[in-house]
């Protein structure tokens, strides 16, 4: 979903080290639109013009507030340095969504498998899981206790959750933790850990969810693509986006990363094969060929026929 809320910061916690939490509630009173586990949101900082998307990890039942958790990334584009400096409790802002790319489906045996940050969209989804009676496992790893947020909220669960911090145990055992069948997997974090898992998930279902685009290169060659709510074809060049091409005719789309990672930019395929360049659809959605993400993705085809 698209839809714009304005939301108010109702709290600003510091829960580990570089991790903020922040409460939001819609600024008019009204409930906040409905989430599933997995979704994010995206947040629009202020005045800085910058768009990021936090996922979504308090209760989804409840429609009073929202949370996310912000990393403070040193080497970043300034989004969560805004956050972490600027962002004051009772400040008003604009979020988007929620939008939901990597969703819980359940099953009889769940893995989880967490790095840093990316407990944040695990986080519901264990709550779910252990509400449902699921056979599951938590396993967190992040580079220290102390960097390492909603360690307390876990507890509760016991030997369900396993706590990895690398100065302690080094990297995870991937290796052991594959050894046994999981219905499905879910996993969330840097780069590396998720290139490692897809590499060991050779069996069940796995999703991931990446923070960060995975490099997918390929020919630029031009094509058109016709927009059919809007009665243009617009060609797009070797070297444009499908976005930026739509976007210079006077046709209007929501984008936010334009690095194929959020799903803002998500359109229907109406006829044509896509090129996906993304990193968010499975396999099946990419064979599927029924939506793509216009900011990176390119055809294989002379003609794309878009909802647009």
């Amino acid at each position: 979903m698209n839809i714009e809320t304005k939301v108010v910061v109702a709290g600003k916690d510091l829960i580990a080290d570089g991790v903020v939490s922040l409460t939001l509630r819609a600024a008019g009173g009204e409930p906040l639109p409905r989430w599933q586990p997995g979704a994010h949101i995206d947040l629009l900082l202020g005045d800085t013009g910058l768009v990021r998307q936090y996922s979504l990890c308090g209760d989804p039942a409840d429609t009073t507030v929202w949370r996310v958790a912000v990393l403070r990334e040193p080497d970043g584009r300034g989004g969560s340095a805004w956050v972490h400096d600027r962002l004051d409790v009772g400040t008003e802002m604009s979020a988007r969504g929620p939008r939901n790319h990597f969703p819980f489906t359940g099953g009889q045996r769940c893995l989880f498998i967490a790095g840093g940050i990316g407990i944040t969209p695990l986080l519901p989804m264990v709550e779910a899981a252990d509400r449902a009676g699921t056979e599951w496992r938590l396993i967190y790893g992040g580079r220290s206790r102390a960097s390492m947020a909603f360690l307390g909220e876990l507890a509760r669960y016991g030997d369900r959750v396993t706590v990895r911090p690398q100065d302690e145990t080094g990297l995870l055992d991937l290796d052991d933790l594959f050894r046994e069948p999981h219905e499905l997997v879910y996993s969330c974090g840097p780069e590396p850990l998720l290139a490692a898992v897809e590499e060991r998930c050779t069996g069940g279902t796995l999703r991931v969810e990446r923070f960060t685009p995975t490099s997918i290169e390929g020919p630029e060659t031009a094509f058109e693509v016709e927009l059919a709510q809007s009665g243009l074809t617009v060609s797009v060049p070797p070297g444009t986006s499908v976005l930026d091409a739509v976007t210079a005719a006077g046709v209007q789309v929501l984008s936010s990363c334009g690095e194929g990672t959020c799903g803002t930019c998500e359109t229907v395929v109406l006829d044509g094969v896509p090129e996906h360049r993304d990193s968010i659809l499975t396999e099946e959605e990419r064979e599927a060929a029924d939506y793509m993400m216009i900011c990176v993705s390119r055809s294989r085809t002379p003609r794309l026929v878009l909802e647009l």
